[in-house]
């Protein structure tokens, strides 16, 4: 069983539900930022550091891993570890993108995860104690009487504005979750909703993510699949990562 804590989150479940049950509508992206100031370490950079909880809560959201990968990253106060990374994911079976921020060089802690559809748009924001997800009834389209324009570099965009809700939730600490799970597991033998080939697929992520970083080039998944590498990211499997 892997550490992914928020995947016992039920803030995270919440934002699955209103994805998975079309609330949204056709999902565009997803957006996730996860910045503050430090904490510096001293064998990883920011990405394997960070990203390992928004590849998570992703590959939950979209039930789905990512086909492709590529990184933009940067190193500012440390000589040797990136201190700045953006990750973009291409979903390619659900059609859909995700970005991951990640920083140790920022002034202000952040910890926040958009999804945004053709219907609505959904922000958690993990440091709210109250609220911690808010659904925006505001999207945007072109105008359809535009839509039939041979000329249509210069569509009308119609903008609708609506309300801000607050699904109720009963949130629980997410490593009491966790942990329960995994006594239950022990004591009955059923496999963890986070076992071993959900690790797997993080660790992929962030192989993929370190080649791209290294090559500058989109890196695809089925690069990190077998060989070495796939028994590097295997052997790596039930590391649990914390920050």
């Amino acid at each position: 069983m892997v550490g992914h804590t928020f995947e016992y989150n039920s803030a995270v479940w919440t934002m699955r539900d209103l994805i998975r049950g079309g609330s949204l509508g056709k999902l565009y992206y997803v957006d996730s930022a996860r910045l503050n100031l430090g904490l510096y370490q001293g064998n990883v950079n920011v990405i394997c550091d960070l990203a390992p909880h928004d590849v998570s809560i992703l590959n939950y959201l979209l039930e789905d891993q990512p086909s492709a990968v590529e990184v933009w990253g940067s190193r500012h106060a440390h000589s040797r570890l990136e201190d700045v990374a953006y990750l973009r994911l291409h979903y390619e079976a659900r059609a859909v993108e995700a970005n991951i921020h990640v920083s140790w060089l920022d002034p202000k802690k952040v910890r926040r995860l958009t999804a945004v559809g053709s219907q609505k748009m959904a922000v958690y924001n993990d440091l709210e104690t109250e609220e911690r997800i808010r659904v925006h009834d505001k999207g945007v389209m072109c105008s359809p009487s535009s839509l039939s324009d041979d000329d249509q570099s210069q569509l009308p965009m119609t903008y609708r504005y609506g309300d801000v809700t607050a699904p109720y939730f009963d949130f629980r600490e997410p490593l009491t979750v966790e942990d329960g799970h995994f006594v239950s597991c022990v004591r009955t033998g059923k496999t963890p909703l986070t076992d071993g080939r959900n690790g797997l697929a993080v660790v992929r992520v962030l192989d993929a993510a370190q080649a791209s970083l290294r090559e500058h080039r989109v890196v695809s998944l089925d690069e990190i699949a077998g060989g070495e590498q796939g028994d590097r990211s295997l052997a790596l499997a039930g590391t649990v990562v914390t920050s």
